[in-house]
């Protein structure tokens, strides 16, 4: 599984507007909805888990980037969105520290080896200090893109 195969660019969000928690979430989830990737009868639904899921426990891994993530019955295969907030959100951090990254991940309730595949290639690139530091220079949709791309290809 890729980057490219999971971010769905047309929700690759270059500066949320929402400066909390809960209003990213639903911000991100919004632009799935817009995208097509989850029915608009399920936005409500998805934002409601995500954030409930969040609840229990942050995805605030650290390093300034935050993976929520929540399974859903209507989605086929894994799709993320990625959100950028230049000011730093509060995201109950592991660090403690501000969450300037945030890849949402929504992956079908009965394929956990789709899910679990997903977190991997996420998580393998958010460890990259080079991979975090290019998303906070992206200045356009594109420059996400094809850091994506590279971030495929073993470049960075």
């Amino acid at each position: 599984m890729k980057l490219t195969d999971l971010v769905c660019p047309e929700a690759i969000l270059i500066q949320l507007t929402a400066d909390e928690r809960d209003d990213v979430i639903r911000e991100l989830v919004v632009s799935l909805g817009k995208a097509g990737k989850i029915a608009s009868n399920d936005v409500e639904t998805v934002i409601k888990s995500v954030i409930d899921r969040e609840n229990e426990a942050s995805t605030g891994i650290g390093k300034g980037v935050a993976v929520p993530h929540v399974k859903c019955s209507s989605i086929k295969s894994p799709i993320a969105a990625f959100g950028y907030c230049k000011k730093g959100l509060d995201f109950n951090s592991l660090d403690k520290q501000p969450v300037y990254s945030v890849f949402l991940l929504i992956s079908p309730t009965d394929d956990a080896d789709a899910h679990i595949a997903a977190m991997e290639v996420i998580f393998k690139n958010l460890q990259k200090d080079d991979f975090r530091s290019f998303l906070k220079q992206a200045k356009c949709v594109d420059d996400v893109v094809i850091l994506l791309k590279e971030a495929d290809a073993n470049e960075i």
